[in-house]
């Protein structure tokens, strides 16, 4: 089958191949893929920014979203069948959303949401894991709290924001000029033009701030947090909660812990906190997010398409930031919409 397989660490390490299909667990369906999607996450992997951790071997199959048809099932599966459409984002070590198939564990999967396209549902699991993850299961937010996202057009932001709300918060984001409209068609109830004006001298008292731009901007957010608030970063630096998550030695949190220490004394003299956050692949999640998206509580954003030969250029286009608002999606399809 043709996939699109990081050949070496770095900018340059992906290129197209034809590699073996995957073979199926007893707990595996074998996905054919009708679409995937790009997330930052795919080019700190590329460049192997994670290598002490996720130990990956090139060369492997890239891509963390992936939607398409169950053609394929192992035989301990049970809830799945031959035919059904499906999306997910497969757990870390088991990737590979960038080719014609993949084989994902049953526990990552779950059906795709009636009302969404192929396409549509591509663009979702990653980004609506990681809002859940961090609003419900990390942030605890209740009704009435206040809630900061940062970059509310990006395809993380986008999907908080709509999930934020949902929860009952009262939500604000930084966006250009360009991207108003869109934020407060989603919920977003303040609005910071960020070309014009600075977050940190019109905001105060918020109870969470999501970061996904990291540098002096996550500093910034730790003034805008009330008392015991949490600001929680998606870019890091990474904490020994962490290299936890993941399982890794000892010795690596207390690397994490050394590279965060700066952020977190600062957060720390402003009575707040601060956590790194990194999605797990959760498939029930999956499926209470595709009730959502039924529901019309959450809409995918998606800035453009892509045919899935054009995969590495629409890395690219990712990477230079052309992105206006939402996600990029790979088609193997792509006049099908």
């Amino acid at each position: 089958m043709k996939a699109f397989v990081v050949e070496k660490y770095g900018k340059d390490g992906v290129r197209a191949a034809e590699v073996p299909e995957p073979s199926v667990g007893d707990r595996d369906v074998l996905v054919r893929v009708s679409a995937a999607s790009i997330n930052p996450l795919d080019k700190m992997v590329r460049n192997g920014e994670f290598k002490q951790l996720l130990k990956y071997k090139p060369p492997f199959v890239l891509g963390h979203d992936v939607a398409g048809v169950v053609t394929r099932v192992g035989s301990a599966v049970r809830g799945l069948e031959v035919g059904d459409e499906v999306y997910a984002r497969p757990r870390d070590l088991r990737i590979g959303g960038f080719a014609e198939y993949i084989a994902i564990d049953m526990d990552d999967v779950a059906p795709k949401p009636a009302s969404l396209t192929l396409q549509e549902a591509a663009a979702v699991p990653l980004v609506a894991l990681a809002a859940w993850q961090i609003l419900v299961d990390q942030a605890h937010v209740k009704p009435g709290q206040k809630v900061l996202v940062h970059a509310g057009a990006g395809g993380l932001g986008s999907t908080v924001i709509q999930l934020a709300k949902h929860l009952g918060a009262t939500v604000a984001t930084t966006a250009s000029t360009d991207s108003e409209k869109l934020v407060k068609s989603l919920g977003a109830d303040v609005v910071v033009d960020y070309t014009k004006e600075d977050f940190s001298k019109v905001l105060a008292s918020y109870d969470l701030v999501l970061d996904a731009v990291g540098g002096a901007n996550l500093e910034k957010s730790l003034t805008v947090l009330k008392p015991g608030g949490l600001a929680v970063s998606v870019v890091g630096p990474p904490d020994a909660g962490f290299a936890r998550q993941l399982g890794a030695p000892s010795f690596l949190g207390l690397v994490m812990n050394v590279l965060s220490r700066k952020i977190r004394k600062q957060a720390k003299a402003l009575g707040v906190r601060y956590q790194f956050f990194f999605m797990q692949a959760n498939g029930s999640q999956l499926r209470e997010l595709g009730a959502l998206y039924d529901s019309g509580k959450l809409r995918p954003v998606i800035d453009s398409t892509f045919p899935f030969d054009q995969t590495p250029e629409a890395m690219a286009y990712v990477e230079q930031g052309r992105t206006k608002a939402g996600k990029v999606v790979v088609s193997m399809t792509p006049d099908s919409d």
